[in-house]
């Protein structure tokens, strides 16, 4: 059971860390640049609004980012095995 258990070792672990504190500071500079307005403004996001009732459901932006992120985690997975 032990053999199983992959141990990550202290460098590894920092090298994370600051790939996804780069990766945060990225993202932040696109939003703030305006690049990423079109999130949530996709076909298939609901959008309801009736009176005093607002209503968004970014359907098809979370997909999108499921698929992103999920590419992004295997290709890290890949890259340490």
């Amino acid at each position: 059971m032990l053999d199983t258990i992959s141990v990550v070792d202290a460098r590894t672990t920092g090298f994370l860390v600051v790939a996804v504190g780069i990766a945060i500071v990225a993202v932040g500079l696109l939003i703030a640049a305006g690049l990423l307005s079109w999130v949530g403004r996709l076909p298939g996001d609901v959008n309801i609004d009736r009176g005093n009732v607002r209503i968004f459901v970014p359907v098809t932006s979370m997909i999108l980012a499921s698929i992103v992120l999920t590419t992004i985690l295997f290709l890290i997975r890949r890259w340490f095995e």
